[in-house]
């Protein structure tokens, strides 16, 4: 909730600053340009992680299509944009762009590189989907490790192109936090965690694909939420499995015939041939089923999908609309959705601005010029007077419970902050339709509560602080209506 100066006109602010200062250098003037140009464009969102962390099976996931990867593409950023109909192009080293043949398929598309392209950093696609009509989704290089200057390159470059990060590791093993750690060097990067959301990408395989599997990842996200080394990183933590969450997308009536047949076998006896792929493929299955079939289940669900998805018909889920719902549902792909709306999509001018502050002070740090320093304190001043900031840092604070607010204020804070969505219905707790009237009556009763917490020097100076930016937020709403808003 934006109070006094918008986050948004002091980044435009300070990179014409900048632009003032280093109009002598034409690379660097075109670099803060670049980040202008960028306020007004789509949400960066990169899909980031180490080796075989999942990252394109959650980018068609989460597009509905099979559309990632670019075959031939290792080792380039891959950009998927809205576009009016499929289209892809490379740009290859000290080349000029080059037009990519797009081959249509029933279930998306296949892009290939071909043999006559040389080096190539970045491809670019356009694909016509409701998926990316907000939002530019970049498909990144595996992670590597931190090397001797304590520094991931791929991830750099990650963090320097995209506003916000989807960064997929297995289980948040060690290794993989501090490689995000690594990126947190820098003044805006250790103001918040505000633009990375941990996805444990391959919840399908905790547990030792039990049937459970997916709970259990669900559990495990949970405690790395309240882990206050995981919070400095990031702003939420989503179990998914990028794999069933695909395939319910785009579950087919073939497919669901498939799984209705086997769900009528036997529980045990189809057990015994759900033990590995070899014997689901080339197996005697106690129902008729061609193995042709049985390989394509295989490659769309794996055995933990066919597993989960004959128990779900069994248990009722016995059309393809009811089990493609649920099959989304369980595989935590709607849970990530709506993270990535609450925490990424609805904040888009806060983190665009965060880009622009980013690339500012990552320039005057590599090319430091005479006036450079008071760039850097303009960075600082904005970053601790901006409410936008506050509000995601109080975020943090509550949910690594470091406040001391018991759970019931620690949700309502959370909520009126924004935590749970930045339109006013959703920060206040109320019906989508209320009436401005109900809307101000709501908003006025929190302002005076959390002025009370906020003057009350019986509390701890934590807490009033919170509550300070729990009143300001709710000032922020008041002037909003005030203005004809809703």
């Amino acid at each position: 909730m934006t109070v006094g100066v918008r986050l948004d006109e002091a980044a435009w602010g300070l990179l014409h600053r900048a632009m003032d200062l280093y109009q002598h250098d034409a690379r660097a003037v075109g670099r803060l340009r670049h980040q202008v140009a960028r306020l007004e464009q789509p949400l960066r969102i990169a899909v980031a992680g180490p080796w075989r962390a999942g990252k394109s099976t959650v980018l068609n996931a989460l597009m509905g299509e099979e559309v990632a990867p670019v075959e031939g593409a290792e080792g380039v950023f891959t950009w998927y944009e809205d576009g009016p109909s499929p289209h892809a192009t490379a740009y290859p080293v000290g080349q000029p762009p080059q037009e990519l043949t797009v081959v249509k398929s029933a279930t998306g598309m296949r892009v290939d590189l071909g043999w006559r392209i040389g080096e190539v950093r970045d491809i670019v696609v356009r694909w016509p989907t409701r998926a990316l009509r907000q939002v530019t989704l970049i498909d990144t290089p595996a992670l590597a490790a931190i090397d001797e200057q304590g520094h991931a390159p791929v991830l750099d470059r990650v963090l320097r192109d995209s506003d916000a990060v989807l960064f997929l590791t297995r289980d948040g093993r060690d290794s993989d936090l501090r490689v995000l750690e690594s990126a947190r060097d820098s003044v805006v990067g250790q103001t918040a965690p505000v633009n990375v959301i941990m996805v444990l990408s391959r919840a399908d395989e905790v547990g030792g694909g039990r049937i459970d599997g997916l709970l259990t990842a669900r559990q495990l996200a949970r405690r790395h939420h309240r882990d206050p080394r995981v919070g400095a990183l990031a702003v939420n933590v989503v179990a998914c499995s990028g794999a069933i969450g695909l395939a319910g997308r785009m579950l087919s009536e073939s497919d669901f015939a498939a799984l209705a047949t086997l769900a009528g076998a036997s529980r045990v006896e189809l057990e015994a041939h759900l033990l590995s792929a070899d014997r689901f493929v080339r197996g005697e299955l106690p129902v008729h089923l061609d193995s042709e079939v049985r390989a394509g289940l295989l490659d769309r669900f794996g055995l933990f999908g066919i597993r989960l998805a004959t128990t779900l018909v069994r248990s009722g889920f016995d059309t393809r609309v009811t089990l493609s719902a649920e099959l989304i549902r369980r595989s935590g792909l709607t849970e990530l959705r709506e993270s990535m709306t609450r925490c990424f999509v609805d904040r888009r001018d806060t983190l665009k601005a965060r880009s622009a502050l980013a690339a500012v002070e990552a320039l005057v740090r590599a090319e430091p010029v005479r006036g450079a320093d008071e760039l850097v304190g303009a960075i600082e001043q904005i970053l601790a007077g901006a409410h936008e900031f506050r509000e995601l840092r109080l975020l943090v604070a509550l949910r690594n419970a470091r406040l001391g607010f018991d759970a019931e204020l620690a949700a309502e804070a959370q909520r009126l902050v924004g935590g749970d969505g930045v339109g006013l219905a959703a920060r206040l707790g109320v019906e989508h339709e209320a009436t401005v009237q109900r809307l101000w009556e709501v908003a006025a009763d929190a302002q005076w509560r959390w002025r009370d917490r906020a003057e009350d020097p019986l509390l701890p100076l934590a807490q009033r602080r919170g509550a300070e930016v729990v009143v300001r937020s709710c000032e922020g709403m008041l002037a909003e209506l005030a203005a004809g808003g809703r």
